[in-house]
């Protein structure tokens, strides 16, 4: 798999019916490994051992109902409320983060209402923190560390 723009992680990996899985510390088993799934164990290990986040605040795979449609967000940090505070995308290293990205996360956004919007390819990653008051997304210079979310 390629490298990315996040420091080396242990990742777990087996070959099943000739195609390699890794083992996902999160929902506790294997899952098919995509270029999108080498980005999220790779952040997911970023977060949790670079950024302080608890792994047991972390899911991946968060069902939503959005128009009448089920969604799924690829990663949701909770509070210790169990109250929803960041959505994580993903997207494969060879994928450009776009607006179109951007709008996908926020309409996910709709039904959440978190503080804090994350997208990473593996090799750029953004972070906005979400103004309820103004009504507008903040860009910050990186992921904050999960002492210093508010």
């Amino acid at each position: 798999m390629l490298t990315l723009n996040l420091p080396p992680a242990q990742l777990k990996i087996i070959n099943k019916e000739n195609k390699p899985f890794v083992f996902d510390i999160l929902r506790k088993k294997y899952i098919s490994l995509t270029p999108e799934e080498w980005v999220r164990q790779n952040f997911i290990q970023y977060m949790i051992n670079h950024l302080g986040y608890p792994k047991g605040l972390l899911s991946n795979e968060v069902q939503i109902r959005l128009n009448n449609t089920i969604k799924r967000c690829d990663t949701v940090l909770y509070a210790t409320d169990f109250r929803p505070r960041m959505i994580i995308e993903y997207k494969a290293p060879e994928v450009e983060i776009t607006e179109a990205v951007f709008n996908q996360i926020y309409r996910y956004n709709i039904v959440l209402k978190v503080d804090y919007l994350v997208i990473s390819n593996g090799m750029n990653h953004y972070c906005c923190r979400v103004d309820y008051k103004t009504g507008k997304c903040f860009f910050l210079p990186a992921i904050p560390h999960y002492n210093d979310i508010d």
